[in-house]
Parts: C-alpha cells; structure tokens; sequence
C-alpha cells in the first residue's frame, strides 16, 4: 500500500466519523481509531504491523519522519515569553502543502496584525493537485503565522496563533 493511499484512508476515517477501521493484507494490519465521541471527528491515531523483515528498518525511519520533528519546534518560538494561553491556534485541516498566497505574484491572504472573521480565507493548502482555500472559523487577530510559505504540512498541524476578539 502507498503512503498516498494510507493518507487517503487517515483523511476519510477522520471525516466519515467512524471510529475504527482495520485494514489487513498478508504483508501489513492498518488499524485506525478515531476516539470518536458523539458524532465528532476526532484526530486519527493510526497502527501498522509489518513483517519482520521489514520492523528491523521501520523504526529508524519512523522516529526520524519530519511530523514527528516537526511539532515541538512549531511551537517553540511561542512560548518564548508569549502567553500562548489566551491565543486560539488554528490548525491545519489536512495533509499537504502550505501556502500564504494564491500565486508568486499575488499578495498575501493575511499577515501578522491582521484581523479576520468567519468565512475569511487565510491560507491554501495543496493536497494531491487540488488547492484547497482555508477559511478562518472565527474572528479575531493574527499573531503568529507558524508555518514558512510552501513547506509540507501535516494533518491538526498548528499554522497559526489568533487573538480572540
């Protein structure tokens, strides 16, 4: 199975609103639990079982993946004297490539010191060819953008700090 089509099956486990889906072939088990409560989606935690052969070189790879890396230090430079408690955190609602902008010549979405409302699009995120337009669900104002410009973003990943208005 491709790593495509594993992000594929995360992303609609998460959106189907099932709980647990287990997948199983004679070289892997996928298992994926939800924690699903009440209808909500929650953040998918997904097992894979491989065989043996294959466990000796999957752990090398895995405690060194860049989603693992990646969200201590998204978060380090907030908390350096900034009082992250009374800060919304707007998180990235799927896997793929972040961007500010809608092209190389086009302004910004939105910048540090600007406010936003409901329905306002606040960045793109790219997944499979598709660019898919990010809206903000609430109204306040920028703080932080936690993301550079056309990395590769993970599924619940922080992009941004918002001050509630």
């Amino acid at each position: 199975m491709k790593i495509t089509e594993i992000q594929d099956l995360i992303k609609f486990v998460a959106k189907s609103g099932v709980s647990e889906v287990e997948l199983q072939d004679k070289d892997f088990k996928i298992i994926i639990k939800t924690g699903n409560t009440k209808g909500k989606a929650a953040e998918p935690v997904m097992m894979v079982q491989a065989p043996p052969m294959q466990m000796a070189m999957q752990p090398a790879q895995q405690n060194s993946a860049p989603a693992g890396s990646q969200a201590p230090e998204v978060k380090k430079p907030v908390s350096g004297g900034v009082d992250e408690s009374k800060y919304v955190t707007i998180k990235s609602p799927m896997i793929g490539t972040f961007y500010r902008q809608s092209g190389p010549d086009k302004p910004v979405f939105i910048n540090v010191g600007d406010e936003i409302k409901p329905g306002k699009v606040i960045c793109i995120i790219e997944a499979m060819k598709l660019f898919n337009e990010i809206e903000s669900d609430i109204t306040g104002r920028i703080v932080k953008v936690l993301v550079d410009d056309a990395t590769p973003v993970e599924y619940d990943q922080p992009l941004f700090l918002v001050e509630p208005i």
